[in-house]
């Protein structure tokens, strides 16, 4: 659990700038707004509204003698975003939080897309529109391209068509001289609400005072609820009517931990917010304070817990969180956000980077998860009526066999810097596996036919995340060489519910009878063929599943970092013998209902406070 900043009512303020809009002097009733948790922490404040976050631009066409001063307007407004956008990731790297300049180098790259200027170009000269209306009518264009390719409810796809109007705007903000950031100077404690933020925006606040986050649009994965959990900036993203709900200077609750928004509380409510705040601060201190302890039960089982990480800075940050190593880690974002793809040379820099950071601990590198709710620019993917049953993941990776190889060989040559091991996404045959097998058995005697260094041996394994997987575990078993289960998959396949649906998501429970008798069959077939396994989807990362997956025979587990101190606590508050005997008669039970009511009136009571995340003391537990 990362401790959130402090939370308080804005002191008065002198003249500023850029003044913060106050609400009319009739103040409305509390309400309260519903959205996903982006970023966890409590914050309270004024509300500053940042409306249309796309630039206003003329649509003016032009003679044939002004086109070549139009396209050199361009190139130098390219530059300027550029710059502007350097910027951002040196005051990020020269500050008190993680480097993401990753997500910005993505960004600094897009704006030199050949497709982007390509299209640019043919507006201004044959269409004669001006730089301004090009660059939008370019961006309007590609947006429509992704639209085309899947579906209102593919999330991810949804973020990358943000990504591609965040970089137009950039550019259109600098062809009119406008500035490049969207949040003014403040002299105060502020409480940003927006339709939806781009990952520059987001980390150009890091010098100044926001205390929390609120937009319309973006799910938990969103660049905006990355960068916030970066900042340690409570967030709350998805919120419906958020910029109709909420007036500028409005005081404004930001819950990151329920995914609430309460605007204008009564005093009452507020002084509710502000104990619960400074309770899950201190909270969160005092979890921290033991980060670093061994993961073990009440009697002495150990448990490891690992992180799962997407960008480099994240393993840092993993291990200052006490995990004992990298469960997970998503090569799929070197793929996102680019037209080329990465290169051998790229790839094998990045991931050796990783393991020597967390060397001598282990990494666990998935090849690439790209196809259904992840898109990725740089590979030409069908338009699939079913993208989550379709060409995704080791089924994509297997038919492009060349790019697959690139990254294994990035791999192996990584491996000669620590321990790694290779996990395979999306396996549902043992046919799949064995291809693996062979490629990388031809990366790993191309590497040293080549005279680089790899290491003896590189274990390669695989995720269970389809049922026919997890009902066949004993056959992979005989040929993996360790398990991770990926329960958001796997309930969504098992269940039949898609994962990115908020209507269905009560239904997608983790305590489902049927997902508790998989992950047992698969522990005990791992356990038969004396291989490793662990679990690294969300259900590891919520305390109550977590012991219940313990008492199904998981010893290892894997989570984002800022939930290893909280399940590193849970763990140290029950006994092997409790988890297993709750497992078994969980194994009896016909719903999903009645398996998390069994599990949740035997270690409820004892782990509320790391439930509500409102702290309580912790000294009675050690």
């Amino acid at each position: 659990m990362r401790p959130p900043p402090s939370s308080q009512l804005p002191p008065s303020s002198e003249a500023i700038d850029t003044p913060i809009p106050e609400s009319p002097p009739s103040v409305p009733p509390t309400s309260t707004l519903r959205g996903i948790p982006g970023s966890p922490g409590v914050a309270f404040g004024p509300a500053m509204i940042i409306g249309d976050t796309r630039a206003a631009y003329t649509r003016r066409h032009i003679s044939a003698a002004h086109v070549d001063a139009e396209l050199a307007r361009v190139a130098k407004a390219v530059g300027e975003a550029q710059a502007g956008l350097r910027e951002v990731s040196r005051r990020m790297a020269s500050g008190s939080t993680p480097d993401q300049s990753a997500i910005l180098d993505a960004y600094i790259a897009m704006l030199t897309d050949p497709m982007l200027h390509e299209r640019v170009e043919r507006k201004i000269r044959s269409e004669r529109k001006c730089a301004e209306w090009a660059v939008a009518a370019t961006s309007h264009e590609i947006v429509s391209l992704f639209r085309q390719n899947t579906t209102e409810h593919d999330a991810y796809v949804t973020e990358r068509r943000h990504d591609i109007e965040f970089v137009c705007d950039r550019l259109l903000r600098a062809l009119m001289g406008e500035p490049s950031t969207l949040v003014p100077q403040l002299d105060r404690p502020t409480v940003i609400i927006a339709r939806d933020l781009s990952p520059a925006d987001t980390a150009g606040m890091v010098k100044e005072p926001v205390i929390a986050i609120v937009t319309e649009v973006g799910t938990r994965t969103s660049h905006t609820a990355i960068m916030a959990r970066a900042l340690e900036i409570p967030a709350v993203v998805g919120t419906v009517d958020a910029l109709h709900s909420i007036r500028g200077g409005d005081i404004v609750i930001v819950d990151g931990l329920r995914g609430e928004v309460i605007v204008n509380p009564s005093p009452a409510v507020l002084d509710a917010a502000r104990m619960r705040a400074a309770r899950h601060l201190a909270f969160g201190r005092r979890l921290l304070v033991s980060r670093h302890e061994r993961s073990v039960t009440s009697c002495g089982e150990p448990i490891s817990l690992k992180a799962n990480v997407e960008l480099p800075a994240e393993a840092i940050l993993a291990l200052d969180h006490g995990a004992e190593g990298i469960g997970l880690y998503r090569t799929e974002f070197l793929y996102i956000d680019r037209i080329s793809q990465p290169d051998e040379q790229e790839q094998y820099e990045l991931y050796s980077a990783v393991v020597e950071a967390v060397s001598p601990r282990s990494v666990t590198l998935r090849t690439f998860d790209i196809g259904g709710d992840k898109y990725a620019n740089s590979f030409q993917l069908p338009n699939e009526t079913n993208p989550a049953l379709g060409l995704r993941a080791v089924r994509l990776a297997l038919s492009q066999p060349d790019v697959f190889l690139t990254q294994l060989r990035a791999m192996v040559r990584a491996s000669a810097h620590g321990h790694l091991r290779i996990m395979i996404p999306m396996i549902a045959s043992i046919d799949e596996l064995r291809d693996v097998r062979n490629l990388l058995n031809r990366a790993i005697r191309e590497v040293k036919e080549e005279g680089l260094p790899c290491a003896d041996h590189i274990p390669l394994g695989m995720m269970i995340e389809v049922p026919s997987a997890a009902l066949m575990a004993d056959v992979f078993a005989r040929e993996a060489e360790f398990f991770s289960l990926g329960t958001n998959d796997l309930i969504q396949y098992t269940l039949a519910i898609d994962r990115t649906n908020r209507l269905l998501a009560p239904l997608a429970s983790a305590f489902h009878p049927a997902i508790v008798r998989m992950i047992q069959s698969c522990t005990l077939a791992a356990k038969r063929n004396d291989i490793p396994i662990s679990m690294c989807g969300a259900m590891a990362s919520d305390p109550l599943a977590a012991v219940l997956s313990v008492g199904l025979g998981l010893r290892d587990l894997s989570m984002e970092a800022a939930a290893i101190p909280e399940i590193k606590e849970t763990m140290r508050r029950v006994s092997l013998a409790e988890c297993e005997a709750i497992a078994e008669a969980a194994l009896l039970c016909d719903s999903a209902d009645a398996v998390e009511d069994l599990v949740a009136k035997r270690f409820a009571p004892r782990l509320y406070d790391l439930l509500s995340g409102e702290g309580g003391d912790l000294d009675i537990f050690v």
